[in-house]
C-alpha cells in the first residue's frame, strides 16, 4: 500500500508501544464509551423533554439510522481494511476485522450533531456533540482501529444524511412524529406520565 496522505496522517496520529499508558487509557475511554452519550441523550430527551426537544431528537435519530444503513452498504460494496488488517502501525484496542470505511462511531456522533445543529432549540447540544466527536475520532485512529480517511468519510456521510433528512422534514419527520412516535410514546409510558415522572 503506497504512502498516501492517509497513511502519512495515520503514522503521525497512531500510538506507539512507548506511548504514555495514561494516554492510552484515556483514548480507550474516548473511543469506546463516549458514544453512549448519544443513546443517553435520546432517552433523557424523550422522557424529560418537551415537544420542542423531542421532534429534533427524532429527526436526528432517523438521520443517524439512515446514515448507518448507508455506511453498512458502503462497507459491503467497497470494503476498506482496518490498519491491523494490512497490517500497518500499532493496535491497542481489540476489534473485529470489519470494514473500516466510514467509521460508524464517527458517523453516529456527527450525524446526530449535524442534525441537531439544524434546529435552534438543539443547536447548543449539536455543538457539544460536534466537539465531542473530535476526540472520539482521534482516539480510534490513535489506538489503531481506523484510518483518518474513515473519519473523513463519516464526516461527509453525516453531513449529507442530516441535510437530506432535514430537507424532508415536513413530509417525513413531522407526520411520523405526530401520528406514530408521539402516540406510541404516550401509550407505552402512560403510567409514568400520569405520575408525572416523565414528560407528556
Amino acid at each position: 500500500m503506497e504512502m498516501t496522505l492517509n497513511l502519512v496522517l495515520f503514522a503521525q496520529l497512531n500510538a506507539a508501544p512507548e506511548s504514555n499508558p495514561r494516554l492510552l487509557v484515556l483514548a480507550e475511554v474516548l473511543a469506546v464509551y463516549l458514544i453512549w452519550l448519544v443513546p443517553a441523550l435520546l432517552v433523557i430527551g424523550w422522557l424529560r423533554g418537551s415537544d420542542r426537544l423531542k421532534r429534533p431528537l427524532l429527526e436526528a435519530f432517523m438521520a443517524t439510522l439512515l446514515a448507518l444503513t448507508a455506511s453498512g452498504l458502503i462497507g459491503h460494496l467497497w470494503p476498506m481494511p482496518r490498519p491491523f488488517m494490512i497490517p500497518v502501525g500499532f493496535t491497542f484496542l481489540e476489534h473485529a476485522p470489519t470494514p473500516a470505511f466510514p467509521s460508524n462511531h464517527a458517523t453516529i456522533m456527527l450525524t446526530m450533531a449535524f442534525s441537531l445543529l439544524l434546529h435552534a432549540e438543539t443547536r447548543r447540544i449539536g455543538r457539544y456533540l460536534l466537539l465531542l466527536a473530535v476526540p472520539v475520532a482521534w482516539a480510534r485512529v490513535f489506538l489503531g482501529v481506523h484510518f483518518p480517511q474513515d473519519m473523513l468519510g463519516a464526516l461527509l456521510l453525516a453531513a449529507c444524511m442530516a441535510t437530506l433528512v432535514g430537507a424532508s422534514r415536513s413530509w417525513l419527520i413531522l407526520p411520523f412524529y405526530h401520528h406514530v412516535a408521539r402516540r406510541l410514546y404516550r401509550l407505552l409510558f402512560a403510567p409514568l406520565i400520569r405520575r408525572g415522572w416523565v414528560q407528556r
